[in-house]
């Protein structure tokens, strides 16, 4: 007996929302954990941590001092943000967008990490409603040197 079955409405829905989560849940184990330390009373370290798990990332949050790790980890203070991370052994200072850092895992270029110096308005977490985006460069910093890594305007790569 061969009979040809029809999905009905709601089986396509509740499959296609499987697929969603099990896409993402796949992406994020597929991607290493970001590691955040900030400050306890930073609101715009908090909206770039969302924007990192929106974007696939698993994201562990220290809320302490951040300058001495910042000294540790080799920062250079004129790209200091609020906020530093560690994921894949780089490290990632400010609002560096989610695209940048996958990039960066996926190219493994020699240096220490990113930074986005300051706290440019659009970049991730920083959007400010009725407020034009800034440009700005990701930079690419380690014991060589520096390099523009990427140019962004708010969240989208230029």
């Amino acid at each position: 007996m061969n009979q040809t079955m029809k999905p009905t409405r709601r089986a396509l829905v509740l499959g296609l929302a499987g697929t969603a989560a099990f896409g993402r849940h796949a992406l994020a184990h597929g991607l290493p954990t970001v590691a955040v330390t900030k400050d306890p009373t930073c609101g715009c370290c908090e909206k770039w941590v969302a924007h990192l798990r929106e974007s696939g990332f698993t994201v562990t949050v220290t809320e302490g001092p951040v300058n001495p790790l910042k000294v540790r980890l080799g920062v250079p203070r004129d790209l200091a943000s609020c906020h530093t991370a560690q994921v894949g052994g780089y490290v990632v200072e400010g609002h560096v967008p989610a695209g940048a850092i996958k990039r960066l895992l996926a190219e493994r270029p020699e240096g220490t990490g990113l930074a986005v110096p300051g706290m440019p308005v659009g970049s991730p977490g920083m959007e400010v409603e009725g407020m034009e985006p800034d440009t700005y460069h990701i930079v690419l910093f380690g014991p060589s040197g520096r390099s523009v890594f990427a140019r962004y305007r708010g969240g989208a790569a230029t």
